[in-house]
């Protein structure tokens, strides 16, 4: 998991090759510039031994050399930095705007069968998490590449012996690094995981507020959050705690490394083999050399976090689906008939819904979906809209089967109210026109005026360009729906789904709206699901559902006539 993970990381990375061109060779500027400054305090520290021995012209034209190429290394350094910046906010970038795409664009059944919360944790606080931790490896990696090979190499130029000894000694190091980091993956996926459990609860939690408030749940929602947050502190301690064993191991390696330098190089001094300044020189490369690793293993809780959090992000990202048929059709525009031959569905294999539903609605017919809950009418109207695709049979619209419709062209042929009313943040003005940003304002006004929306809308502070925020919460249920109405009798396309969509709305008014919908329906097919009676008395054909199958079929009087089912739930609502 961890290798593809950090494949799939490079092959983002790739998408940013100048950036990474560009911080390589910085890199390799400031540590080239870095390593001289030794050799050059090296010699100056010979110029300087032995009493009366100082040699002020050689030290005169060590020092400035050395102040130059410090204050180069260090503006290499700023740039590196800022560039390294670039390329993981550019990557960040990439990565959520892919996920938001993937989720626009998969089927509703996948979205159906995971939490909001967990995939708002995951783009959200996984994708930051990355983006620390590759952001600080992008500090340390390629400066302490470059440092590793740089001080290697000058070591070996100055005591190929030390050298030697300095290149045994590291694979201890890399090993006990690589051993902790193979540990912490699973423990840091595991406190990931955690992670999003409460951020779903929170979501939760603070979504249906109301709920919890009047229902007096408070202490039992308190007592659900304690338990995962302690969950969470667990897992937190025991990854963080185990990744933290790496730096002061390595440490432990690499000082040894130093002092093994340290000795060696003394007794080469002693022999006569180096000189001080090259003792003083070999010492700072030893620590140049050890500073990578002390500060890679420093930042290996980031990043085996990061990873942790890169493979939750990246399972959405390769998730792919198969569509059950090819989308051929590319030109569409319906009378609106629509056929269903022996259509079965379910959301899942061991729970049957649809077993085989037949019908035939001609163009411009007003059908009525009616039955208790759980019937299968708000699937009838998931199949409608392809938000699922039928298991076996064939649901067709004007002969076509809609499995062979692009998705995008047959949700076009549809105008869908809902009991959930949704309002994106923006003006009135472009939430009435979303389904037709071409509408003149004659024409939003009065689709307006239709839906009864444009009295309170005229009360407003701004009218029509009153900015809602927070999918419209200043106003009432009822006023929401009444715009979600105003757009789809702007739209007006050739089949209308109205699925409990005066739900929300107070007596009076639905009568006034009943003769907008009227209007609306006119020529046009039309699926009503509803409750109450007074909407679905006019409707041509009343498909009566129960357990996922039509047992009758007829208008208002028809049904009652025959003293069946519907009959039962005409008089129950009546009595209730």
């Amino acid at each position: 998991m961890k290798k593809q993970t950090m494949r799939r990381v490079l092959s983002y990375l790739g998408h940013q090759k100048l950036f990474l061109t560009l911080s390589l060779l910085l890199s390799a500027l400031s540590v080239v510039c870095s390593l001289y400054v030794p050799l050059l305090l090296g010699d100056a520290i010979d110029g300087i031994l032995g009493k009366g021995n100082v040699d002020f012209d050689l030290l005169w034209k060590i020092l400035p050399k050395a102040a130059v190429l410090i204050g180069i290394s260090a503006v290499a350094s700023w740039i590196t930095a800022t560039i390294n910046n670039a390329i993981t906010f550019r990557v960040v970038k990439e990565i959520r705007e892919e996920f938001f795409e993937k989720i626009t664009r998969v089927p509703v059944s996948y979205l159906d069968s995971r939490e909001n919360g967990d995939l708002l944790s995951r783009m959200i606080t996984d994708v930051d998490q990355f983006s620390d931790g590759l952001l600080m490896g992008f500090s340390q990696f390629f400066t302490g590449v470059v440092t590793i090979l740089g001080t290697l190499f000058c070591m070996v130029l100055k005591s190929p012996l030390i050298a030697g000894l300095v290149v045994v000694l590291t694979p201890a190091s890399l090993f006990l690094a690589k051993f902790i980091a193979g540990r912490t993956f699973k423990l840091f996926r595991e406190q990931a995981k955690v992670r999003s459990e409460q951020t779903g609860l929170i979501d939760e939690m603070v979504g249906n507020r109301k709920v919890v408030t009047a229902f007096s749940h408070e202490e039992e929602s308190l007592e659900a959050f304690r338990e995962v947050n302690d969950r969470l502190t667990h897992a937190s301690l025991r990854a963080t705690f185990f990744s933290s064993l790496t730096n002061p191991s390595t440490r432990i390696i690499n000082n040894t490394v130093y002092a093994v330098v340290t000795f060696a190089g003394a007794l080469s001094v002693i022999a006569g083999r180096l000189t001080v300044g090259s003792l003083s020189a070999l010492l700072g490369y030893a620590g140049q050399y050890a500073k990578p690793f002390n500060e890679i293993s420093g930042v290996i809780t980031e990043l085996q976090n990061a990873l942790a959090c890169a493979g939750r992000v990246f399972d959405v990202l390769s998730y792919e689906w198969e569509e059950p048929a090819e989308e051929s059709v590319t030109d569409f525009v319906p009378e609106g008939r629509v056929t269903a031959e022996h259509v079965a569905f379910s959301y899942r294999p061991d729970r049957p819904l649809i077993r085989d539903m037949n019908i035939d609605v001609k163009p411009g017919a007003k059908i009525a979906l009616v039955g208790p809950t759980g019937c299968g009418k708000t699937t009838m109207i998931n199949l409608l809209m392809r938000f699922y695709d039928v298991n076996s049979g064939v649901l067709s619209v004007d002969g076509t089967d809609i499995r062979t419709i692009p998705k995008p062209v047959l949700r076009k042929q549809f105008g869908m109210v809902l009991q959930d009313t949704w309002l994106a943040e923006g003006s009135i003005r472009e939430n009435i026109c979303m389904g037709r940003p071409d509408a003149t304002e004659e024409e939003m006004i009065a689709a307006a005026k239709a839906s009864h929306a444009h009295s309170f809308i005229r009360r407003l502070p701004q009218g029509y360009d009153t900015v809602l925020s927070h999918g419209g919460e200043e106003l009432s249920a009822g006023q929401k729906q009444l715009l979600c109405i105003a757009r789809v009798m702007l739209a007006l396309p050739p089949m209308l789904i109205l699925d409990e969509a005066t739900s929300s709305i107070d007596t009076r008014t639905e009568l006034k709206i009943q003769d907008a919908f009227q209007t609306m329906m006119k020529g046009r097919t039309t699926f009503i699901v509803a409750h109450r009676l007074s909407t679905i008395r006019n409707a041509n054909c009343i498909l009566v559902m129960k357990d996922g199958d039509i047992i009758e079929q007829g208008s208002h009087d028809e049904l009652m006539e025959k003293g069946g089912f519907y009959k039962e739930l005409v008089l129950a609502g009546r009595n209730g």
